[in-house]
């Protein structure tokens, strides 16, 4: 019965949403709050409508831990440093957005008018973090064995071809090496902003070539926002 009323009050972007990620919500707040943006929060005149910042924190977590022991099982005779290597570009802002995308996850989200107009529901970033906040939604809803389905069937392929992609050197590395052959010059990066509390806090790296941002990042440190701006600047120009 639950799952039916989840279903019934939900939108029909919403009840797709459900249908795509094989989950329905029992807690159908807690699936609102994990699409909810800050910005659409702070436009509600003084109504409180939680955004999704926290359970975006918690799907995070879920998320490294589940993919990382399914490469740790599945490549038990990969090193560590591989090992890692495959989760950074599964967990990568490009590669959570290219499954969020596959699930017209920007489709659902709520979304402030500002942010809107400067085209939020396509924007890398946001389609990442309500990816992790809806993996938080459905394990606080659920507990551990739904959600680590779900992640395990949407982050399959993912897995997949981060193993079977060039191994052993980092993002940062290959894009150096394909820019001097290609260009005979290195990229650039700059630091676009930073923003959060100290100890949450949120930095955009960006890559520059011939005076063009080709590639953005972000990440809670600047070595791994610069790790995936040069993710995105290899899949920009075709690597």
């Amino acid at each position: 019965m639950a799952e039916m009323d989840a279903r019934v009050q939900g939108t029909d972007c919403e009840k797709n949403l459900m249908d795509r990620i094989g989950y329905v919500f029992v807690n159908y707040s807690i699936f609102q709050e994990s699409l909810t943006h800050k910005s659409y929060s702070n436009e509600q005149n003084g109504r409180v409508v939680p955004h999704n910042e926290r359970l975006e924190f918690l799907g995070d977590a879920i998320l490294d831990m589940i993919i990382s022991h399914k490469i740790f099982v599945d490549y038990a005779d990969l090193p560590e440093g591989e090992l890692t290597r495959i989760r950074a570009e599964v967990v990568s802002e490009v590669g959570l957005a290219r499954v969020g995308r596959r699930l017209e996850i920007s489709e659902c989200l709520r979304l402030g008018r500002g942010e809107l107009r400067t085209g939020g529901r396509d924007k890398d970033s946001l389609i990442a973090n309500v990816l992790e906040a809806l993996i938080g939604a459905v394990y606080c809803d659920g507990g551990f064995e739904p959600v680590q389905q779900m992640v395990l069937r949407l982050f399959e392929t993912s897995i997949d071809q981060a193993f079977q992609s060039k191994s052993g050197i980092d993002f940062k590395t290959r894009l150096q090496e394909l820019m001097q052959a290609r260009f005979g010059s290195p990229p650039e990066y700059r630091l676009a902003h930073a923003e959060g509390p100290d100890h949450h806090r949120r930095y955009t790296i960006e890559v520059w070539h011939a005076g063009h941002s080709i590639g953005q990042g972000s990440g809670r440190s600047k070595k791994v926002a610069a790790q995936q701006a040069a993710l995105q600047a290899l899949a920009a120009l075709g690597e």
